[in-house]
């Protein structure tokens, strides 16, 4: 984690609050009863899927399995690429606006415990069917529910 806000911070240095645009990945983690597993976020109090920014010299694949791991405690592998996603947009309490491009994929729970999950980031992990969600970071963690519940 502290690599990421390193990463970001130099960004901000850089470029005060103007809009950018950062690289992330996400997964989609169902339980057996096909609810998708979501973070309550310490920054915003709003819910998203597992994932978070690509540090440089990442690919989005090890992204995905450290930013996972960090953000819900569980080990993960994944399964396969879902789809990318080039249309979102964040907006963090104090102003700043990214423009995210999110490597969605599928993953299965290989190990770890939701007791394992940063604190300075995530809040409490729940499954949520994909009809009934709670408030959500943004558009784009809508648009990848909705396209998981669809195809996987």
């Amino acid at each position: 984690m502290a690599g990421r806000k390193g990463y970001v911070q130099r960004i901000r240095e850089r470029v005060g609050h103007m809009p950018i645009i950062m690289n992330t990945a996400s997964g989609i983690l169902f339980n057996d009863k096909r609810e998708i597993l979501l973070n309550h976020r310490v920054d915003n109090g709003k819910w998203s899927l597992p994932g978070g920014y690509m540090e440089y010299g990442e690919t989005f694949a090890q992204t995905l399995v450290r930013e996972f791991k960090e953000d819900s405690g569980l080990d993960v592998r994944i399964v396969r690429m879902l789809k990318v996603f080039d249309q979102g947009e964040s907006v963090y309490p104090n102003g700043d606006v990214c423009q995210t491009i999110v490597m969605l994929y599928e993953v299965e729970r290989i190990g770890g415990s939701f007791a394992e999950a940063d604190a300075e980031e995530t809040t409490e992990m729940k499954f949520w069917p994909t009809d009934a969600l709670p408030p959500l970071l943004n558009q784009q963690n809508a648009d990848m529910i909705a396209y998981a519940a669809e195809h996987c």
